[in-house]
């Protein structure tokens, strides 16, 4: 919108600009006056800037814009302008002065003066002030209106991040009864092969209730900080797969690297995987051993490392053991990473690493 449109609008809206003269020239108050109350406008003079600020100071919102005189007795314009700005949600202030100094208009811009007008005895003053007060008060509309549509759009961010935070609440619980359901049907199953299959479905389980526990907990709903999310779910894993005295260690170290949602989902379900598969096959019955857990940046910021590694006899015949369906859910999870979990054959016991890129996450 132009600022031809914008004045013609405020001009014939019916809107009553509610002006602040201050300024010590009787006359040229009176004329201001005259000529404004023509073109919509309900002006108070104020004889100096004294007494403009102490009307000000008690009726802040009575006023649209502000007209200051800079050559007045006592204290000039440049010495009121600070403390008008700094009442509570002062007017706009347009700045009249009778020096065509520029230093003067500049000293009264940097202050916090929205225009500045040069006063002289010609008709065209009123025009020219009437002109810097109607694009004064536009300004500040739209700015106010900013404010508000940003208000607006951050009380609707806040209810999609608490129904997006229920929402997180409500799976995490609801997979945690899951899980619980499965612990009650693992009391009754006698075959120990169905205890092991239940007991890793539920291992996997928990890993995808371990994100959405953290998103909740979070005051970042669109990322996971990946150190705080594995160090839980090792802490987890060590209590349902490696609960003795003589089972293998698990040792986690990560940096603090955030992930987006479904990145975490699928690193904490490989994660899981692997670790399983360690503690199964790493070290025979009560035999010591320690499994670790790296997640680092791998040569840049926007890429990472995952480690899970044991000292155990190693992969034999270069292929995972199990039953292959750890390893196809490792697959479609590293898939969903763009990525592939390799084994290093020069480690002694298994090394998977998966190295991935981090997405770029919504803010």
């Amino acid at each position: 919108m132009s600022r031809h449109r914008e004045h013609a609008g405020l001009e014939t809206s019916g809107q009553v600009i509610r002006l602040l003269y201050i300024d010590d020239d009787r006359a040229l108050s009176r004329l201001v006056e005259k000529e404004l109350g023509r073109h919509g406008y309900a002006v108070t003079c104020a004889p100096d800037g004294e007494a403009g600020l102490e009307i000000l100071a008690a009726r802040t919102a009575d006023f649209d814009v502000v007209a200051l005189d800079h050559y007045m007795p006592g204290r000039e314009g440049l010495d009121i302008l600070p403390d008008i700005i700094a009442l509570e949600s002062p007017p706009p202030v347009v700045y009249v002065t009778g020096a065509q100094e520029g230093r003067i208009a500049v000293a009264a811009l940097r202050a916090g003066a929205a225009d500045y007008v040069i006063k002289d005895v010609s008709a065209d003053f009123t025009a020219l002030l009437r002109n810097a007060l109607q694009d004064a008060v536009s300004r500040r509309r739209l700015q106010r209106e900013h404010e508000e549509a940003q208000e607006q759009i951050r009380l609707a961010r806040d209810r999609a991040e608490a129904m997006l935070r229920e929402v997180n609440h409500r799976v995490g619980n609801s997979l945690q009864l899951v899980s619980s359901f499965m612990s009650l049907q693992l009391r009754h199953l006698a075959d120990e092969g169905a205890r092991a299959a239940l007991k890793e479905s539920q291992a996997r389980i928990e890993a995808v209730a371990h994100v959405h526990r953290r998103l909740y907990t979070s005051g970042d709903m669109t990322s996971v900080a990946m150190d705080e999310y594995l160090d839980g779910l090792i802490a987890e894993l060590g209590k349902s797969l490696a609960p003795g005295a003589g089972s293998p260690t698990l040792t986690l170290k990560a940096h603090p690297i955030s992930v987006s949602t479904d990145q975490a989902v699928s690193i904490g379900v490989i994660v899981t995987e692997l670790v399983t598969n360690a503690v199964k096959y790493a070290y025979g019955p009560g035999q010591p051993g320690e499994i670790r857990v790296s997640l680092e940046p791998h040569g840049r910021d926007d890429r990472a490392l995952l480690t899970v590694e044991d000292d155990g006899p190693g992969l034999g015949d270069g292929q995972p053991r199990g039953t292959g369906l750890g390893g196809k859910i490792i697959s479609a999870m590293a898939s969903g990473l763009r990525s592939a979990v390799e084994y290093d054959p020069a480690h002694r016991g298994v090394r998977a690493r998966l190295a991935f890129d981090l997405q770029p996450v919504a803010r």
